[in-house]
């Protein structure tokens, strides 16, 4: 399969070999905030332990290497090491590590008993019946006394129409954005274009050029591992300037 690739169009100053922003699409914008969402163990391993700055690689190392004995029987290693998006952030198709996710596992006890009067756990005409869950098999059921032992089955909301009106992510793409140099994101406007020119006090029309780049996975690791280093980060990753 092919891998996803996006672009940007860049505006460079020749003279001062920057950035000074790019146009970007909704994609592209939808990618730099997911950012956000990307939980540390992720991170590290996105951009590989020897990348990383600082001691982050070797906490998470040292969860690799933590035997099995020490770790409480309701956890798993991979909840940290490959850990799962919330539910409520949609995926960065960009960086997708292709996890097997790790199986989660919920228990109730044997007798299915409810917060209700010892009612039994399960669909009901009554109605407001809620059963005690565990996510430990050694936990004990507050009403029976009995081991919470039975595996529950998990049901998965059902999947969004593609044919829907939302077009998923987080911004609207009815709109280009402007990204600067540093990552501020911005509407794009002829006004905002003109106010940037005039910060940048670019003299020269000339000494301007615009070049569209691609923005594929090896684009994006380096912008990620520059965001954390740099704030000229569209300058570092596109024009290979390193600035001190």
């Amino acid at each position: 399969m092919e891998a996803t690739k996006l672009s940007l169009k860049l505006l460079i100053d020749k003279n001062g070999n920057k950035v000074l922003f790019a146009e970007a699409g909704k994609e592209v914008v939808d990618l730099l905030f997911n950012l956000l969402s990307l939980p540390l163990g992720t991170v590290i391993r996105l951009l590989s332990k020897k990348e990383m700055v600082g001691c982050l690689a070797n906490l998470y190392e040292s969860i690799e290497d933590l035997n099995e004995t020490y770790i409480q029987p309701n956890q798993q290693k991979d909840s940290l090491l490959k850990p799962v998006l919330p539910i409520s952030v949609g995926p960065v198709p960009l960086f997708l590590l292709n996890d097997e996710p790790a199986t989660k596992f919920f228990y109730r006890c044997a007798r299915g008993c409810s917060q209700n009067s010892g009612m039994p756990f399960g669909c009901t005409s009554a109605g407001n019946v809620s059963g005690y869950v565990s996510d430990d098999p050694s936990a004990v059921c507050p009403n029976c006394s009995q081991k919470m032992s039975s595996v529950m089955t998990y049901v998965a909301p059902p999947v969004a129409n593609k044919g829907s009106v939302d077009e998923g992510g987080f911004v609207k793409g009815v709109v280009t954005y402007m990204v600067m140099d540093d990552l501020v994101v911005k509407p794009m406007s002829t006004i905002s274009s003109i106010t940037m020119l005039n910060k940048f006090n670019v003299k020269e029309i000339g000494a301007l050029e615009e070049k569209v780049v691609d923005f594929g996975m090896d684009e994006g690791l380096k912008l990620l591992k520059a965001s954390f280093q740099s704030k000229t980060v569209l300058s570092d990753v596109f024009l290979g300037i390193k600035r001190a």
